[in-house]
């Protein structure tokens, strides 16, 4: 499989897998809580649309509310290439970390 992600992509892509449907302040949430960076919600914006356009999420809109004014929002949701992507991306990553010996991971 031929992909090309990013470290933010791939994390971005990976809190929508676990977190099923997402939205651009849902991610920047769950990306604080789990790097303990903050990122900025335009920032999350840019990169659901570009994995969107890679094909690895697709979106909707979602229903109006009233606490957004009556605003509906875009909800992404993983497809089945972003699951197949993300599952080589594991493959090649638990590939490549086995091959450095645990003497060198143990030093500082």
């Amino acid at each position: 499989m031929n992909y090309q992600l990013g470290n933010l992509e791939e994390t971005v892509l990976l809190i929508a897998l676990y977190l099923d449907e997402v939205y651009g302040v849902s991610v920047a949430e769950e990306y604080k809580k789990q790097t303990g960076h903050g990122i900025s919600v335009p920032a999350i914006h840019t990169v659901l649309r570009r994995l969107e356009g890679k094909g690895l999420l697709r979106s909707g809109m979602g229903e109006s509310s009233p606490e957004r004014g009556g605003r509906r929002k875009r909800l992404y949701q993983a497809t089945t290439y972003g699951l197949n992507l993300i599952r080589e991306v594991r493959k090649d990553r638990i590939r490549l970390w086995s091959k450095i010996p645990a003497l060198k991971l143990d030093k500082g």
